[in-house]
């Protein structure tokens, strides 16, 4: 199994406006049966974290620039990859992989066993690093950190949108495990879980 997967490059344009997205926006908890795609998984990422500007600006705004948040993919029926935990790299917009094999029970589990983390094609994991803005906004960069988290998510509920898929935001969940199952780094906190499915 490859170690990099590079994505298939993010589109800019779809059929549905940004109303139309707002319009329908919605928290779905069941997911139809059957993989999704990795240019799904792309254009999830990216909406949460990718670059949109040769300087390295993403789309979403940060304190200072600085981007304190880290995106996971966790694939379970994903085409065209194989299951495990990745790392999106958003300079590259490329999956690094960190862990192979099925991971969505042990996340279903750590998150008070709710069934629709183990049901989503896959999940989409969000955590930070406060220290990234904290070295700059001291205390204040935590709640920085936590805006910041805020637009990703809402980002990838209107992506979902046109391309027709349902997701949910999770907040409750076993940070412990989370950190454990993910192979997070010292000082990097889990903030939220997105599960993502057909709809």
């Amino acid at each position: 199994m490859a170690a990099i997967i590079k994505l298939p490059e993010p589109v800019a344009r779809s059929d549905i406006s940004i109303e139309e997205a707002l319009w329908n926006r919605r928290s779905v908890r069941e997911y139809r049966n059957g993989p999704i795609t990795l240019a799904q998984i792309s254009q999830l990422v990216w909406a949460a974290q990718g670059t949109t500007h040769g300087s390295g600006f993403r789309t979403t705004p940060a304190a200072g620039a600085l981007y304190s948040l880290e995106v996971y993919g966790v694939m379970g029926d994903v085409k065209g990859i194989d299951r495990g935990i990745y790392r999106y790299r958003p300079e590259t917009h490329e999956l690094e992989l960190k862990s192979s094999a099925e991971w969505r029970g042990e996340l279903c589990a750590a998150c008070l066993h709710q069934p629709y983390v183990r049901d989503g094609a896959a999940v989409v994991v969000i955590s930070a690093v406060y220290r990234r803005v904290t070295g700059k906004y001291h205390e204040r960069g935590i709640r920085y950190a936590h805006m910041e988290a805020g637009h990703a998510v809402q980002n990838i509920y209107l992506q979902a949108v046109p391309l027709q898929l349902g997701t949910v935001v999770i907040g409750a969940f076993n940070d412990d495990e989370i950190k454990r199952i993910m192979g997070m780094e010292p000082g990097e906190e889990p903030l939220c879980l997105m599960p993502v499915g057909n709809i």
